[in-house]
């Protein structure tokens, strides 16, 4: 299986299938291990750099989980192809950066994927469609017990397993979940929701996680901490407060109907003409005005479009999407006429 397969593949995460999924679009677990006996990597020489991807490498290309995978080293992927992985939620930004001695392995359905010498040796990320936590975790948990008998990880038992970031040291476990928030936005109730789950040891952050901006009304919660408590206790609360801010979102979208019914159905319609007739568009207009007529769907007042539909045009009108459809690097104006194109074909416009 090549990269360019996986423009014609729909991922797991996207199907827009799982529990929830009016609401969740993927739940995410994802721990940090590093091995024993080497500096963190931001600290390592080139020599342990190098020891520690063939260690991993070796390690992965055993498990029995990772059968029917790409393995990839950064140093031999092409900018484009390093932001179509970003974009398809398989690396993190920072992954694409001083690539020498990084490397990803993902299996065909991308369910499970694991950057070598990112901020720690492993991280490990178990994605899941809807609101599917638990699972992702289990996954994760089989995972990382499994490459756990491979290779001797980093532990203290008095801080737990040892990581780069001190947030992430004890469990390692960072548990996450991505939510469609339009309602909440519209009626200037997000700013609270933030406030309340920040009290409580919760984070939110935007569509590609740390350190990215909330675009398309799409917010990921996820844990801050992990030292001093176990997985279980992580995920139940994750679930715990997403559970809330999904009722708090359903009960405001029925608000919005009753009272606010025409001009939340002129949004969704104007929004839907729009992606129908033009002709070059920019990519945050593109999420915008997406995420609209996905609430348009949601709330059963567009029916011609589904939201598996919605959600894939999500990751291909990205940037480095359009580059691999056309097969050339494009200018942004470029990748404004195309997506514009894309997004007009599959939603049945001209």
């Amino acid at each position: 299986m090549k990269l360019e397969d996986l423009l014609m593949r729909e991922s797991e995460w996207l199907k827009g299938i799982g529990p929830r999924s009016n609401i969740v679009i993927s739940s995410r677990a994802r721990i940090a291990r590093n091995i024993s006996g080497f500096p963190f990597f931001n600290w390592a020489k080139k020599a342990d750099k190098e020891k520690l991807l063939k260690l991993a490498e070796e390690a992965l290309l055993k498990s029995k989980f990772m059968k029917d995978t790409i393995f990839l080293k950064m140093k031999d992927t092409s900018e484009i192809d390093k932001q179509f992985l970003v974009e398809r939620h398989l690396i993190s930004p920072e992954h694409t950066a001083d690539a020498a001695y990084k490397a990803l392995i993902f299996d065909e359905k991308e369910i499970v994927s694991i950057m070598i010498n990112e901020e720690d040796h492993l991280r490990i990320q178990v994605l899941q469609s809807g609101f599917n936590i638990m699972e992702a975790w289990r996954v994760a948990d089989e995972i990382d017990s499994d490459l756990g008998t491979k290779l001797a990880f980093a532990f203290s038992p008095k801080w737990g397993y040892l990581t780069a970031c001190p947030t992430n040291t004890g469990t390692a476990l960072r548990a996450s979940v991505m939510l469609h928030l339009p309602a909440l936005v519209m009626t200037n109730q997000i700013g609270n929701v933030f406030s309340a789950i920040s009290k409580l040891g919760l984070t939110m952050r935007g569509f590609y996680g740390e350190g990215t901006e909330a675009i398309g009304n799409f917010f990921q919660v996820s844990n801050q901490v992990s030292l001093g408590r176990s997985e279980l206790d992580i995920v139940n609360q994750i679930t715990s407060i997403v559970n809330k801010i999904i009722m708090r979102e359903e009960s405001t979208r029925g608000i919005l109907l009753a009272k606010n019914k025409e001009e939340v159905t002129d949004k969704i319609w104007r929004s839907y003409g729009t992606l129908k007739s033009a002709r070059i568009i920019t990519s945050d207009e593109t999420i915008k005005l997406l995420s609209a007529i996905r609430l348009g769907i949601d709330l059963g007042i567009v029916k011609n479009i589904t939201r598996p539909l919605i959600n894939e045009l999500f990751i291909l009108t990205q940037p480095a999407h359009l580059q691999k459809l056309e097969g050339k690097v494009l200018t942004a104006t470029q990748r404004d006429y195309k997506r514009a194109d894309i997004v007009r074909k599959k939603i049945g416009g001209k």
